[in-house]
């Protein structure tokens, strides 16, 4: 079965068209069959997606989108609900890397309602509220247009009118719609065609509307667009169709429609489901799943905001697959199992839910390559970079089936397991993960090595693959210290530090295997790599480490947040780290609002660039955590706060991807980087990970044991409370409080053999 996303396999392509008259199979195909047997006219091929020119972003993008999701199908409209073509913003209906809807665009009588609010109400809903302007016959601010948004396993678009006028009114409520088929990489302009595949005619009555395409890749997909109550009118519109309903609203009164959006891919669609019955479906899934998280209590208002977003968050990017469900890396660009995202985000929330990375590790393991494919990336025993499955992808025109191009995912994944196994003692997974880890084990020993020296390299043998693989994987994000491109292959830094502590604490895991000589064997190398690894990524006269190593075994001497991962990986020796602290607390390093990935001194500098000079969140609590394990807590603490502020000042308290690097002493607030993904997966976890770090969680399931080292909450909090956290199979519940700097906790509640310490 070929591997998709949304938990039904995309048909493979079947012939289901015919030529008209009975002529030749060179002549214009006219006619298409469904998979239902429903007969289609062909009205040719489809242009190219129509985007805004490149690298230009135009002003619409800058605004903040509405995200829903649930499962695989995501929504990115405006704030007030539509969804308009033509803008690198992304907006649409998505699901399989594919846009289902590209046009939904609300009208009252003719004028376009004035928002008054905007709120998501949950990870898969909103509300928008909105009202007239002056109508004919009807005075401005009369009318309340109240439009609610749910994503199930359709979009649901009820658009609620309601009269404040003490006479009766008439309006016309028109809906357009349209639907493109763009595959996601057309969206975001990485890859373009010039011609697409086959537009279908579309079809409508008063109570539907149809829209349908046949990809290169042989796959029919269509749009079915459910009418309630059936529309006055519904006529064709260009390549799009629009509905409208003439309203006859009472004093007082009010009136509603709901417009269904049900992508639909040739397998068997869902049966019908009412709005209502979808609102229930996915309010109970969630409260399933946010039942068996732990809880967080705290008096600060702000902290308590951004992680009840950040839990919504990480449910909604939970994304089923064919072998089970892990969190897709961000939207609307990386809706996909992302090895180094998923990873990420799973080992961050392991205090939260540790199912999630159960599920990941599954997932990923069912998914590692066996074969060497240069055309992938892939070697056997790799972990994959990115899973696609639209139509460039099944079409070959992407290597994305899966891709593997990324050095890190690979150690990580092990990095993973481990975590994995102190948080829940559920050595039964891990051994059924066993051959994963081995053949994980053998590519960074056989494979990652690409010229003997004991580092991994990564080299791009892809020509539809990335240039870089670490996860600053932008063309130009590799540069010497005169900015010029280091030519590779190219040794990460922190590629390096991951295998440090795949290596160390892998081991743990083949203790409890009972392999102890293997065990052994993986210490002894971590700690030949630690020394190997001092000496040839120390800069002495920069007082930090190296960015990486070039392909002349050079060392590449930007000043970047890499380094910051050796520390969190324990690789640093203790002397180097209180060097490289000092290194990226410096002005040209944190801006204030948090850790750039590039010295602002560094010739390629630009606070507007997507990996040098920005900020992101995640880099930031992977910084704390290294800084507070080599005993920085003051400056760990100092990055939680920044976060915890940028969290305060987002909208709906979502952190984002990343923003801009400019200083904080020039800018008030922190200046968004007009394409970034919100949420995104590593992203919304940044909470969980900088809790843990400044809390001092650690945890031995197998042992039945919760250590407290040394806790320290964030300035300005007085008091935070975990319920419910697990540990194996039992769970503690635990009060922090902080007074005159000083922070202590207390038991409050415990369940199952688990003894909490605390370190001096």
């Amino acid at each position: 079965m070929s591997p998709t996303i949304g938990g039904v396999p995309m048909p493979e392509p079947q012939d289901h068209e015919r030529h008209g008259s009975g002529g030749p199979a060179g002549e214009p195909v006219t006619a298409h069959v469904s998979p239902t047997g429903e007969e289609f006219e062909v009205l040719g091929r489809a242009g190219p997606v129509a985007l805004e020119p490149a690298p230009d972003v135009p002003a619409e993008a800058r605004e903040d989108l509405l995200v829903l999701k649930c499962d695989d199908l995501f929504l990115c409209a405006r704030r007030d609900g539509d969804v308009l073509t033509g803008r690198v913003s992304g907006e649409g209906l998505y699901t399989q890397d594919t846009r289902f809807l590209s046009r939904l665009r609300v009208r009252l009588s003719g004028a376009a309602p004035v928002m008054l609010s905007s709120t998501v109400t949950s990870g898969y809903g909103a509300v928008i509220d909105a009202t007239n302007p002056v109508l004919d016959g009807v005075p401005q601010e009369t009318v309340n247009i109240r439009r609610r948004l749910i994503v199930s396993d359709r979009l649901h678009c009820e658009v609620a009118i309601t009269s404040y006028r003490p006479c009766p009114i008439a309006l016309d409520l028109v809906v357009e719609l349209g639907a493109d088929f763009a595959d996601v990489f057309e969206v975001r302009a990485a890859a373009r065609r010039d011609a697409r595949g086959r537009v279908l005619a579309t079809k409508l009555d008063s109570t539907r509307v149809v829209f349908a395409y046949v990809g290169e890749d042989g796959g029919h997909r269509e749009t079915r667009v459910h009418l309630e109550p059936a529309a006055s009118e519904v006529r064709p519109d260009g390549d799009g169709a629009v509905a409208r309903w003439r309203l006859e609203i009472p004093p007082r009164g009010s009136a509603s429609v709901v417009v269904a959006v049900e992508p639909w891919t040739g397998e068997r669609a869902a049966g019908d489901r009412s709005l209502g019955d979808a609102i229930a479906s996915v309010d109970h899934a969630s409260r399933v799943w946010h039942d068996a998280c732990t809880r967080i209590e705290t008096d600060d208002d702000g902290l308590a905001r951004l992680i009840d977003a950040s839990l919504r968050d990480l449910h909604a990017l939970l994304t089923t697959t064919t072998h089970g469900r892990l969190p897709a890396a961000g939207i609307p660009w990386y809706v996909a199992p992302f090895g180094r995202d998923s990873i990420w985000a799973s080992l961050m929330a392991l205090m939260m839910e540790p199912d999630v990375a159960r599920e990941t590790l599954l997932v990923l393991a069912a998914l590692q390559a066996e074969a060497d494919e240069p055309w992938r990336d892939a070697e056997p025993g790799k972990i994959l970079h990115e899973l696609r499955c639209g139509e460039l992808a099944r079409a070959g025109i992407i290597p994305h089936r899966p891709y593997y191009g990324t050095v890190d995912a690979t150690p990580l994944f092990l990095v993973l397991a481990a975590g994995y196994l102190r948080w829940t003692g559920d050595l039964g997974t891990l051994t059924a993960l066993r051959p994963a880890l081995d053949a994980a084990l053998r590519w960074i020993d056989e494979f990652g090595d690409l010229d003997g020296d004991g580092f991994i390299e990564y080299e791009r043998r892809s020509a539809g693959g990335l240039l870089q693989q670490g996860w600053k994987d932008s063309h130009d994000s590799i540069m010497h210290a005169d900015g010029t491109p280091a030519e590779g292959p190219i040794a990460l830094v922190e590629a390096q530090a991951y295998v440090y502590l795949a290596k160390t604490e892998v081991a743990e895991v083949y203790d409890a295997f009972g392999d102890g000589e293997r065990a052994t064997a993986l210490r002894r190398d971590a700690d030949d790599l630690r020394r190997r690894f001092d000496a040839a990524f120390w800069d002495a006269e920069a007082g930090s480490y190296v960015l990486a190593l070039d392909g002349r075994k050079r060392q590449v001497r930007s000043i970047a947040s890499n380094q910051a991962h050796a520390l969190y990986c324990g690789i640093a020796d203790p002397e180097k780290a209180a060097l490289v602290a000092e290194r990226l607390m410096a002005p040209d390093m944190f801006s204030g609002w948090g850790l750039r990935t590039l010295s602002a001194d560094s010739p390629a500098y630009n606070p507007m660039s997507y990996h040098n000079g920005s900020v992101w969140p995640h880099d930031n609590a992977i910084a704390a955590a290294g800084l507070k394990r080599y005993g920085h807590a003051a400056q760990a603490a100092r990055i939680a706060r920044t976060m915890l502020d940028v969290g305060a000042l987002a909208r709906d308290a979502r952190l984002p991807e990343l923003f801009c690097g400019f200083s904080r002493r020039d800018a008030q607030v922190p200046v968004a980087y007009p394409v970034a993904c919100i949420p995104q997966a590593w992203a919304a976890c940044t909470p969980f990970l900088l809790l843990k770090t400044l809390l001092g969680l650690r945890a031995d399931a197998r042992s039945g044991a919760l250590m407290v080292d040394q806790p320290l909450l964030p300035p300005d909090v007085a008091r935070l409370e975990l319920h419910g956290l697990r540990i194996g199979e039992g769970s503690v519940s635990l009060s922090f409080r902080s007074e005159g700097g000083v922070t202590g906790f207390s038991l409050l509640e415990q369940h199952g053999a688990v003894r909490v310490t605390m370190s001096a």
